[in-house]
């Protein structure tokens, strides 16, 4: 199969796209899983990478623009497979924007030593419709998105399943769960934020009062309002960067704008991805730190980048979601004197392109909010103690089965189970083994005794935090 497909291509005048030699088959009994794959309907394949013990696909499925019209237009969308062996339980993961090309593991997949499915949400390029009807983005089509890959691929991977994401995949798993709770075994949702009143944010103000030590407190408040007495001047920078790097600004209206937004944004981002231990990096008295200093310190955290056209483009379809229907925080600056601030901090609207219209929906994160309470069912959340995201946690109530909600001491935006205290991450570990059918009866009998099945690989598990810069999900 694999050949005859290079014989086209070279016919085509495609022979780039010509498959790399794979790594060996986990399973070399098996037929070949790249022919199976190809053979579901809907599924082609963009690209075959070699990993050490695994195959691992980049796929387009061709999905419903709008799944109330099944038999109306479509559009590509990518995934990949990590594929390990059918035998095996396999984890369906998102990050809720675009799907890595390049191998990698989640915390599920490592403990359960399964297969891995991931997707990309729609409307990220180039999992985007065209034209874009930007009213077919929302969380029910992108739950059924996940629902029609799992049918397809469930007849090839026929144990159990789990689903997982980390921040707004946290969401989307949840999300997905709620729509079609049938599908999936498990859900282990990681740092997912739950907005379920928008315009109650207090939560948020309480974090920020509290989190980390009182000096690493007033270091941040210090050097983001100090940036904002010196606007006049680190904006000159901020015009010269945009010079050099041919960075516009139409979506937010101004420079002035996004320099604001950058530095409003400082303080949360900080803690986001960094924590007390960094605070030496911050100057102690942000009034006789050189300009460069706080321009750095922001730019690390913030990045003045974010907030351009350039920057926030690939983010429009997040922000879309975050106006329609998952809601946005809005924070106090009580350490900054109101005259400093000339647009407070800005709801997702700015962020979208005028063209597109918005109008948001109060009732759909009520509505997943109150199921997670009354119908969560084999659904772990964990969240990071001084991950500011976390300030709003989903809640299974009394009537939920087998779910948990666990807080990584210390952790910020890349909590993990690894990352709980011993008894809940030794609970958490045997739950996940337990709904991916892969527990041992020792397990089972003593949650002590799990552990993750595959081995740490630098390679395939490491997440860098820092590649994410800005305050979203």
């Amino acid at each position: 199969m694999r050949a005859l497909i290079g014989r086209i291509l070279v016919a085509m005048g495609l022979a780039s796209l010509l498959l790399v030699t794979p790594a060996s088959p986990a399973t070399a009994a098996e037929d070949d899983i790249l022919d199976r794959l190809l053979a579901i309907e809907g599924v082609s394949l963009i690209q075959e990478k070699p990993v050490q013990g695994y195959r691992y696909f980049v796929l387009n499925f061709t999905q419903a623009v709008d799944h109330r019209q099944p038999d109306g237009d479509t559009f590509q969308q990518r995934f990949t497979v990590l594929h390990k062996d059918t035998a095996r339980p396999t984890v369906f993961q998102t990050s809720g924007y675009n799907v890595s090309t390049n191998p990698g593991r989640s915390e599920p997949t490592r403990i359960v030593d399964g297969n891995q499915v991931s997707m990309e949400y729609r409307f990220f390029t180039p999992s985007r419709p065209a034209p874009a009807d930007w009213d077919d983005l929302d969380i029910w089509q992108g739950a059924s998105d996940q629902h029609a890959i799992f049918e397809a691929l469930e007849p090839i991977y026929g144990a159990k399943w789990l689903s997982t994401g980390g921040s707004k995949g946290g969401m989307t798993a949840t999300y997905y769960e709620r729509f079609y709770p049938s599908d999936m075994d498990g859900v282990v949702a990681y740092v997912a934020p739950n907005d379920v009143v928008n315009r109650e944010d207090s939560a948020y103000d309480d974090f920020f009062a509290s989190v980390g030590t009182e000096d690493c407190r007033n270091r941040l408040n210090g050097v983001q309002r100090e940036a904002l007495v010196r606007r006049e001047a680190l904006k000159a920078t901020y015009a010269d960067m945009a010079a050099k790097e041919g960075y516009t600004f139409k979506t937010v209206g101004s420079l002035d704008s996004a320099y604001e937004m950058v530095v409003l944004d400082f303080v949360w981002a900080y803690w986001q991805y960094a924590g007390t231990s960094a605070c030496s990096n911050v100057p102690a008295d942000a009034a006789t730190a050189t300009d460069q200093q706080i321009w750095d310190v922001i730019d690390n955290y913030s990045g003045f980048s974010f907030y351009t056209d350039q920057g926030l483009s690939p983010y429009t379809p997040y922000y879309y979601q975050a106006g329609t229907e998952l809601g946005a925080p809005t924070i106090g600056f009580p350490h900054i004197e109101d005259d400093l601030i000339r647009y407070g901090y800005q709801a997702p609207r700015s962020f979208v392109p005028r063209e597109i219209d918005m109008r948001f929906d109060p009732s759909a994160m009520r509505d997943v909010d109150s199921w997670v309470r009354k119908h969560a069912n084999q659904m772990l959340f964990v969240y990071g103690e001084a991950d500011p995201w976390g300030a709003e946690q989903f809640r299974p109530g009394v009537k939920a089965k087998d779910s948990y909600v666990f807080t990584a001491p210390g952790m910020n935006h890349g909590a993990n189970v690894a990352g709980l205290v011993a008894d809940e991450r030794e609970l958490a570990t045997a739950r996940i083994l337990e709904w991916a059918g892969v527990a041992t009866a020792a397990v089972e009998a003593d949650a002590a005794k799990a552990k993750p099945l595959a081995a740490y690989d630098a390679k395939l598990d490491k997440r860098d935090l820092r590649q994410e810069r800005s305050m979203r999900p």
